[in-house]
């Protein structure tokens, strides 16, 4: 070594890495790189805000009433389901994201269960359904998400928005409530499906049994490669 160089005081170095610590951009979930602008690109809203373009109400008997309100689509309670379907035909199947948020306006079920697109199958993520304390996806291999490995308790205030956000790539599910992960599932070679009567929200939709409930902010975008291989990589790994 050479003469000329001095020894750096431990007390600097510990204070410069702890800087750089703090500096450092947080982890996001789902092993997504910290790139906004290519997680931003090909990001859609499917709700303006304003009006029910690009959907209809949901053919449910006994639905309550569909309407917007204050820049909420707002699913009024019914005897049974209450929900809405996309018009749009040119939404991803697979390597994306949706994204929304929602509020339980009243009542004890799901208020804004989202059926989505596996591939060429479809799968709904039910939030607050039987009785409103269960979480998870119906249905894989022919179990709801009261039965299946998904299931997760978790009870949702009324009056409080909360963000949903669902990841489905070639071989994997992954779904998290304000950003804390409720589902990762591998699904090749399962079955993925839907209940019978909530069919009529595929390709995309929303539906409430019973509750009333709002939903805002509905976007969906594709992954990006790095995205799609932090998806089907387990957290734990």
């Amino acid at each position: 070594m050479s003469g000329s160089c001095r020894t750096v005081p431990w007390g600097l170095i510990v204070a410069t890495a702890m800087a750089a610590a703090a500096l450092a951009p947080p982890a996001v979930p789902g092993g997504a790189v910290g790139d906004d602008k290519a997680s931003a690109a090909g990001r859609r809203a499917l709700f303006d805000g304003k009006s029910l373009d690009g959907w209809k109400k949901a053919d449910f008997f006994g639905a309550g009433v569909v309407e917007v309100r204050d820049g909420t689509i707002v699913l009024g309670t019914g005897q049974s389901m209450t929900g809405i379907t996309t018009t749009r035909g040119d939404l991803p199947k697979v390597d994306y994201e949706l994204s929304y948020e929602a509020m339980k306006l009243s009542g004890q079920d799901f208020f804004a269960a989202a059926t989505f697109p596996v591939g060429d199958a479809f799968i709904t993520f039910v939030n607050g359904g039987w009785g409103g304390n269960v979480t998870g996806l119906s249905s894989l291999d022919g179990q709801d998400a009261s039965e299946n490995e998904t299931t997760r308790s978790f009870r949702y205030a009324e009056k409080t928005w909360y963000k949903f956000r669902v990841r489905v790539t070639g071989t994997t599910i992954r779904a998290w409530i304000d950003d804390k992960e409720m589902a990762a599932v591998r699904y090749k070679d399962r079955r993925v499906s839907t209940r019978i009567e909530t069919r009529r929200n595929q390709p995309l939709g929303f539906a409430s049994y019973e509750t009333a409930g709002a939903i805002r902010n509905i976007e969906v975008r594709p992954l990006t490669p790095a995205e799609v291989a932090g998806t089907e990589k387990p957290e734990d790994e």
